[in-house]
């Protein structure tokens, strides 16, 4: 059973619409005792990075979530739930985050200006991923320029090694980020069409 948090900030409707289309049991929850249970993890997330880690916290998760990552059950943030994976954000001031992968999480539209474009932030729409690290088990059904369907004002910068696919947007945007258990999107699986339901099969297949 694919455990979705529940934390007030996520489209959880479509993304377990989409699991269930896939044969996946999935479960909507904030109790720790169905965390523990089930054999995966996912962490959605719309919103702002501050408001998103208070409602987390006041669930009372946190340390539940942190301990099912620690001990090795597969965990997929996205969008914003990809972000909270990161060390801290500049998004509305600097906020912490729960550390599970090295990075920072900061505005789009200054680095867009500083290398010379003027696209739109913020970034909504399709765009092709490159497969930065191809042999992950996250990208086992993916192809090279494969379209998926972004949304977000900020991006995450500095996650090294954890960077598993891109995105061109004048900047590179990690598109999926992985370090061991921990995996991340920044676009909507449940939104990519078919792309996007290979890539929650294979983080079913995990």
């Amino acid at each position: 059973m694919i455990a979705v948090i529940d934390y007030g900030v996520g489209n959880l409707f479509s993304l377990s619409s989409s699991l269930a289309y896939l044969g996946l049991e999935n479960k909507v929850t904030r109790s720790a005792r169905e965390l523990d249970e089930a054999s995966h993890i996912i962490l959605p997330g719309v919103g702002a990075f501050g408001d998103a880690m208070e409602k987390l916290a006041s669930t009372g998760l946190v340390p539940e979530l942190e301990r099912q990552a620690e001990n090795g059950k597969p965990l997929l943030g996205i969008c914003l739930g990809m972000q909270l994976l990161f060390e801290k954000s500049y998004e509305y001031g600097e906020h912490a985050g729960l550390g599970l992968l090295p990075g920072s999480v900061c505005p789009l539209e200054p680095d867009l200006a500083a290398a010379g474009f003027s696209y739109k932030v913020p970034h909504i729409g399709w765009n092709s991923l490159h497969l930065v690290r191809p042999e992950n088990p996250l990208m086992a059904n993916t192809r090279e320029g494969d379209f998926v369907y972004f949304v977000h004002s900020f991006y995450v910068k500095g996650c090294g090694d954890a960077l598993v696919a891109g995105a061109e947007y004048g900047v590179t945007v990690p598109g999926a980020v992985a370090r061991g258990n921990v995996y991340g999107c920044q676009f909507h699986p449940e939104k990519s069409g078919e792309a996007g339901l290979r890539i929650l099969r294979a983080f079913a297949a995990l």
